[in-house]
């Protein structure tokens, strides 16, 4: 059977593979970084988050904030922080002003659970946290900004697989090194092409024309603008992959346009923030 090229597919086995190695995970921490890709602060987000991270405490960061327009990211900052009634904060993986506010919201919110386990007659130990987040949102550049001012492996803990890695970042934190995948189970076709437009889908979910088109097709005013200006395409010529071709003279043997080159540099330079500094979701009324 034919696959539909102009459907993003997804697939259930991978699905439940990566619940139930996140539900493993997450029994070790006591709190949970939640990444987010600010170009989608909405739909990177998952639905159901805190029926799959099952009520364990967590923050979110919005990464990749280097990309997005500042002002229009307050708004979503303000909405999500309204919305899942914890704190939000922007970063990116380049500048590490906002390091000691992220290390200090992590060990904040695992207290709670170290107290529990003191009341029990435990002694008092590091708090432990991971990284969670959609595929491709940096969760390893957020992992990686974690662990640069130390790189202590302090291995396995008692009664845990070995593959699973601890790295102390100081005294008061540990961090699990591996960052768990949120299962993306995702019916909303919208929603998905948004997610491929940031590369948070395998490409071999999808095809490059039809995802590049559809980029194309969902730019407000002020972003096809940009598109233009980047690819010094004409007002009265449509914004489509097929003109943007044309006008870089990426044609094939023929003269005919190369729709699959041009849709990779298209989707390329948007990735890279080359084009403008967008943000693709809009805030619901």
């Amino acid at each position: 059977m034919k696959k539909d090229k102009t459907h993003i597919h997804w697939y259930p086995g991978h699905i439940a593979k990566a619940e139930k190695k996140l539900k493993e995970q997450l029994s070790l921490v006591d709190a949970v970084i939640e990444v987010l890709d600010a170009r989608l602060p909405i739909s990177s987000s998952y639905d159901n988050i805190s029926g799959l991270l099952n009520g364990k405490p967590r923050f979110l960061l919005l990464n990749k904030a280097d990309l997005v327009d500042k002002n229009e990211l307050k708004k979503f900052i303000e909405l999500l922080k309204e919305k899942n009634n914890t704190e939000v904060i922007p970063t990116d993986a380049k500048h590490s002003k906002d390091l000691n506010l992220i290390i200090k919201k992590a060990v904040e919110l695992s207290e709670p659970r170290i107290q529990a386990l003191m009341a029990k007659g435990l002694l008092r130990r590091p708090a432990r946290i991971m990284v969670v987040g959609m595929p491709n949102v940096g969760k390893s550049s957020i992992i990686n900004k974690l662990t640069k001012s130390s790189k202590t492996k302090i291995g396995a803990k008692a009664g845990v697989t070995r593959q699973q890695q601890w790295v102390r970042i100081n005294p008061q934190l540990e961090l699990l090194d591996t960052p768990g995948i949120i299962p993306m189970k995702q019916e909303d076709q919208e929603r998905a092409k948004k997610l491929a437009f940031v590369n948070s889908v395998s490409e071999n979910a999808y095809s490059n024309e039809i995802v590049a088109e559809e980029l194309l097709n969902i730019l407000n005013e002020k972003q096809a603008k940009a598109f233009r200006e980047y690819y010094k395409l004409p007002e009265e010529k449509e914004l489509n992959v097929d003109n943007i071709s044309l006008e870089r003279n990426w044609l094939l043997t023929g003269g005919s346009t190369d729709r699959e080159r041009t849709s990779v540099y298209i989707l390329r330079d948007f990735r890279e923030g080359k084009i403008g500094k967008f943000i693709l979701d809009t805030i619901p009324e």
